[in-house]
């Protein structure tokens, strides 16, 4: 096992804090379905990004500043990486029409399973880097392919109906067309049925468990340390929910975003491919990885603040 400033102790005790989080979350403040506003969107996720903030403080302090650059890196990369599943959860509600009254309570439920699929991704991960060396290159070698590939691609709509698991499930269970209020499944004639909710809820998870095939090795570059791994990942993934009712709408005017986050991808990639020659030091990476994603968002603003003001001018030659 990699070297970890997590005790078996710290780690149950932040995985019933984050249990206990989401019960609150559920059960008193979202008891009721609602339709989520910006207003309560902004604060739920300042609530999320402060804790993470507070939590990195105590690791910074206990024990010590190395440490505690990793996290804030790595929650800062898995935090930039979570903006494509922000698109992606729009794209799937807008396809799957879901009202939104009922959208929290699937992000609810895909988070949660995401969380599950992380804890085994990274424990995983863990085990073969300290096992098996080369698989570092390995990580490095498909951080790099992606982000390319993330440059050189088109825009286009996510169609989760494609992938193999997605319509093996459609075939095990069958599906009725219609919503049935908050409901995953609905029984009819003595059969049961998933609603389009479960289909939504799915496809969800699909999207997710490709997008850590990519963010938990570029958490890899920075730290081998699992315990932070997991904490900053957890986190970065529990601010989901309130980033994506933060900004679904907002995202789409990021024209330049997917550089930035191909960027941070192509740049950790080669971290880890070089090393065993050449290490970038934690500040140094925390650096780049600000400087990329915010210089992507910086010029999408620019764009769109270009392109108002050239359809005002438009519109008033034509008057």
């Amino acid at each position: 096992m990699a070297e970890s400033i997590g005790s078996p102790l710290l780690y149950a005790s932040f995985t019933l804090f984050i249990l206990l989080a989401l019960a609150v979350d559920l059960g008193v403040f979202h008891r009721h379905a609602h339709e989520v506003l910006w207003r309560e969107a902004a604060t739920w996720s300042a609530v999320w990004i402060v804790l993470a903030l507070v939590f990195n403080a105590g690791v910074w302090h206990f024990y010590g500043p190395e440490r505690g650059l990793e996290f804030l890196t790595g929650y800062l990369i898995e935090k930039s990486l979570s903006l494509d599943n922000v698109f992606v959860f729009a794209v799937l509600f807008s396809s799957f029409a879901v009202p939104a009254v009922w959208q929290h309570r699937v992000l609810y439920w895909g988070v949660l399973g995401a969380l599950v699929m992380r804890a085994l991704f990274i424990g995983a991960g863990t085990a073969a880097l300290h096992r098996f060396h080369w698989v570092i290159y390995g990580f490095g070698g498909l951080l790099v392919l992606t982000g390319i590939k993330m440059l050189v691609r088109r825009d286009e709509d996510v169609q989760p109906e494609r992938n193999p698991i997605f319509r093996l499930f459609r075939r095990l269970m069958p599906a009725v067309p219609e919503y049935h209020g908050p409901k995953f499944t609905v029984v009819k004639d003595g059969r049961r049925y998933a609603t389009p909710l479960l289909v939504v809820l799915v496809a969800i998870e699909l999207t997710d468990l490709v997008f850590a095939v990519d963010s938990i090795p570029a958490i890899f570059a920075v730290t081998r340390d699992p315990f932070i791994v997991y904490t900053s990942n957890i986190f970065a993934i529990l601010g989901l929910r309130a980033l994506y009712f933060l900004l679904a709408r907002a995202i789409r005017r990021l024209a330049y975003l997917h550089v930035g986050l191909a960027l941070v991808l192509v740049f950790v990639g080669i971290k880890m491919l070089l090393a065993d020659i050449f290490r970038v030091s934690t500040p140094a990476s925390l650096a780049v990885i600000s400087l990329l994603i915010g210089g992507a968002v910086v010029a999408s603003l620019l764009r769109a603040r270009a392109a108002a003001v050239s359809d005002a001018g438009t519109g008033a030659g034509g008057t």
